[in-house]
């Protein structure tokens, strides 16, 4: 069989003006319309000293491109600075680091300015182009979903903060929340709040700090519908009554133990109900049923609510099971029922919001999205803490935060719901659309990017560069 092909290239030493991150022009325009690099001015204005010939909000911003482009560290904003066609001028390395060592120096003051810019630009991205789908306080697209998820950082060396974690690992485990676009986008990170290994995934109080975060995050008017969403680690009484205190809605994954034992052997046959998949079509071999009714009644607290925080679950809870026959190998649990796989959640959705049983086990279920949100924060500078030192860290998870939201909100921005690019995962979006090389010319007194001819995605940028100038 002939083989295909291949022509021979030389590599010419002639060097031509061309951009290696062409599609980098949307994060840019992206970054005008949500007033990002205005708000980071501001916001970091107490750190920039007289004679500072560099804007520290620009300098971070520029961290993020370089971050959201596919770096992890920050000696690779020289790529960012190799392009000043399209990033303007770049700071050195060495004032990079300067810094960050100066932000480190008051690291809670910082943390905080960039939220707000952060918090800010969000806000201005959703005025522009709200990113779920439906009416605003509709239940149909208008809840806002805020999951909560720890998660592992591996360090590779010995870093303050880094310790051994619950999973046997070496590292950090931060605490991650974030807001679910639902079907026709992707999310977008609320917070990161940096903790040492041995922190735990069922730590009540970081709970509450990190949904706290994320709801500072959310515009003033969206606040109010909002539904967190977390797995059983999340399930503590102290987290849910934090939850309704401030009058919002949950599904939190229950431990299928106790009670809920006493309660799958006490419910009739007849209350199963068949479940449904994400498109409403019943789900062969799983059932959802309600298990309140039947749930024991809870004993007198020996503790004091005072001390040790609330002793009760809060009223209005619901527990909702799930069950379906394991797949072919799986391992069987203490909490299988009779063959059956048990997984229960609680919410305090009432019956009067007009949600089946089945539609409330997929809108939990769903959950699992956020497990795609933190792949892609580590594809975009979390797999790695590249400091030494915790308070530097802390500014590094803030600037992948900005980083992943860059990518979010261009893709928002830039395609309509109905275009598969804006589901698009980091990587995807870096390989066929931000590092695509094009050519600088001038004529007519401007400067013009020209792309490849027959680069598959030309249409995607060209569309996308024209709604980012125009909507």
């Amino acid at each position: 069989m002939k083989a295909n092909s291949v022509p021979s290239v030389v590599l010419d030493p002639v060097r031509e003006s061309l951009i290696s991150s062409s599609g980098a022009l949307l994060l840019r325009e992206a970054i005008g319309v949500a007033g990002l690099d205005r708000g980071l001015s501001r916001a970091l204005s107490p750190w920039r000293s007289t004679r500072a010939q560099h804007d520290p909000g620009k300098v971070l911003l520029d961290v993020a491109a370089a971050v959201a482009l596919g770096g992890d560290c920050l000696a690779d904003i020289a790529a960012v600075r190799a392009q000043p066609m399209v990033f303007g001028s770049v700071a050195s390395d060495p004032t990079v680091s300067r810094l960050f060592a100066a932000l480190a120096g008051d690291v809670d003051g910082a943390v905080a300015a960039i939220r707000q810019a952060h918090a800010d630009a969000r806000a201005a991205v959703w005025a522009r182009r709200r990113p779920l789908p439906g009416t605003v306080g509709r239940r149909k697209g208008g809840q806002v979903i805020v999951d909560l998820d720890a998660t592992l950082v591996t360090a590779h060396s010995d870093k303050e903060g880094a310790e051994p974690t619950f999973k046997r690992g070496y590292g950090f485990a931060p605490m991650c929340a974030f807001v679910d676009h639902g079907d026709h986008g992707t999310g977008e990170t609320l917070a990161i709040d940096l903790r040492p290994g041995k922190a735990s995934p069922w730590n009540s109080a970081d709970h509450i700090v990190a949904l706290d975060a994320a709801l500072a995050q959310l515009p003033d008017h969206e606040r109010g519908q909002v539904l967190v969403r977390a797995d059983t680690g999340a399930c503590s009484k102290a987290f849910l009554h934090r939850i309704t205190d401030v009058g919002l809605e949950y599904s939190i994954g229950f431990s299928a133990r106790e009670g809920v034992q006493a309660a799958i052997q006490a419910i009739p046959e007849q209350a199963w109900r068949s479940a449904v998949d994400g498109d409403g079509e019943p789900r062969d071999g799983a059932q959802v049923a309600e298990l309140t009714a039947w749930m024991p009644i809870p004993m007198k607290p020996t503790r004091s609510p005072a001390r040790f925080g609330p002793q009760h679950w809060p009223a209005g809870m619901r527990v909702i099971a799930r069950r379906e026959r394991p797949h072919p190998g799986a391992q069987l649990r203490l909490t299988d029922h009779n063959g059956w796989r048990i997984t229960c959640f609680a919410t305090n959705t009432p019956k009067s919001a007009g949600w089946r049983l089945a539609d409330l086990e997929v809108r939990h279920r769903q959950r699992a999205r956020c497990e795609d949100r933190i792949r892609a924060l580590k594809d975009t500078g979390l797999r790695n803490l590249p400091f030494a030192g915790f308070a530097q860290n802390r500014i590094w998870v803030e600037i992948v935060a900005l980083a992943a939201d860059l990518l979010t909100w261009t893709q928002t921005l830039a395609f309509d719901e109905t275009e598969p690019a804006r589901r698009w995962e980091p990587k995807r979006l870096r390989f066929r659309i931000l590092t695509v090389a094009g050519r600088i010319i001038h004529t007519g007194r401007r400067r013009r990017l020209r792309l490849p001819r027959d680069w598959p995605w030309n249409r995607l940028i060209d569309t996308g560069w024209t709604t980012l100038r125009t909507t």
